[in-house]
């Protein structure tokens, strides 16, 4: 089986749907608003990025 590099370090997930993240640290906002305000400041503490999947859900990753 071939090895697949990672790229970076999940740190936890943002969502608005509880159902929709498993396996992984995960914040549930209120709201779209609460969401991004929360997103941006853990990427800001833990020095990563905030990637949006585009379902409700914000992934913050170390590269």
């Amino acid at each position: 089986m071939e090895q697949i590099e990672t790229v970076g370090d999940i740190i936890a997930a943002v969502t608005i749907d509880r159902e929709s993240v498993a396996g992984l640290p995960t914040i549930v906002a209120r709201d779209e608003k609460e969401r991004e305000r929360i997103a941006n400041y853990m990427a800001r503490i833990f020095q990563a990025v905030v990637h949006d999947l585009e379902n409700g859900t914000y992934l913050i990753v170390r590269h």
